[in-house]
């Protein structure tokens, strides 16, 4: 692992492409011990089905458009400025509601979860991944899908 500073510049393209959107990979396991982040560019449309991680946490801080979370019981309209602390155990899901893609930066502790990521993009890259598949990887990278996926990963 590498104890040097990790600076990105624009356009330093260091991650994936998620149903045609970027997913830039800012710091991930190979530069720290302690979390991942993420310039997440989120399709119109996009859910990602309400799940819930056993030891990861995640934040999430809006740049741009609107998204409904769901949090526990509560369903939030996030809009540019929004900031969302989930701490494990508490079930989620991230709705692009708006006809234009959002951007989130979002941080995930402790940091690998860049290769559930990597791993997604494989399985989406001819539409939508099969089930068992997908249910596998998220087996894998603790994440525990508790409702069915209205749209593709």
């Amino acid at each position: 692992m590498s104890v040097a500073p990790v600076i990105r510049m624009p356009h330093e393209d260091k991650g994936i492409m998620l149903r045609s959107h970027p997913m830039v990979f800012l710091v991930t396991g190979e530069d720290t011990k302690h979390t991942s982040m993420f310039d997440w560019t989120i399709p119109a449309g996009f859910a990602t089905g309400l799940h819930v991680h056993r030891v990861q946490e995640e934040t999430f801080y809006v740049l741009d458009g609107e998204c409904v979370w769901q949090v526990g019981d509560k369903a939030i309209l996030a809009t540019p400025g929004t900031f969302l602390f989930i701490p494990p155990g508490v079930p989620h899901n991230i709705t692009n509601v708006s006809e234009k893609p959002a951007r989130v930066l979002m941080t995930v502790s402790p940091p690998g979860h860049e290769h559930y990521f990597e791993e997604l993009a494989k399985l989406a890259a001819n539409g939508s991944p099969d089930p068992k598949a997908l249910a596998d990887l998220r087996d894998r990278y603790d994440t525990d899908q508790l409702s069915t996926l209205t749209t593709s990963a």
